[in-house]
């Protein structure tokens, strides 16, 4: 293991279809989908220029049956934390491929932001509950001398 490194992906975007479900040979629950995240920049010449990345993103585990199939759909804006992965294969001439994509995260790594899906809107509390208190979702007024901050 190499300590001092780091391999972490932070996106935010529009999910470009459906999530695919899949299951593997014991079972376990594994959805694809892609990404769309944008750019833009204004050229010397004045002209707004916009490009659109695709981020291919792979998810395991129990939160694929209990998040995202139910909830995460085509146009959905949502917020991925994971890892960058590249898969080697080689094709039907023997030739080497590679594919580049994340894996999401399995506790808190996907989560519905703005107003994308109307069906799952805060499907995000129950991804992340480790790392949310309990009553984020109450409407409390706090005394700032008891913030930890």
């Amino acid at each position: 293991m190499s300590k001092g490194t780091v391999n972490k992906v932070i996106i935010v975007g529009r999910l470009g279809q459906d999530p695919e479900i899949r299951y593997t040979q014991d079972g376990s629950a594994v959805a694809t989908f892609s990404v769309a995240t944008n750019e833009s920049w204004k050229t010397k010449e004045g002209e707004i220029q916009e490009r659109t990345e695709w981020i291919k993103c792979t998810a395991f585990g129990p939160s694929v049956e209990k998040y995202i199939q139910p909830y995460i759909k085509k146009g959905t804006q949502v917020y991925v934390e994971g890892s960058l992965r590249t898969d080697k294969w080689q094709d039907k001439e023997g030739n080497d491929r590679y594919s580049t994509g994340v894996v999401v995260n399995n506790y808190g790594g996907l989560q519905i932001v703005g107003s994308g899906s109307s069906s799952g809107a805060d499907m995000s509390a129950g991804m992340n509950q480790d790392s949310q208190p309990s009553n984020m979702g109450d409407s409390q007024d706090y005394d700032d001398d008891n913030l930890p901050f």
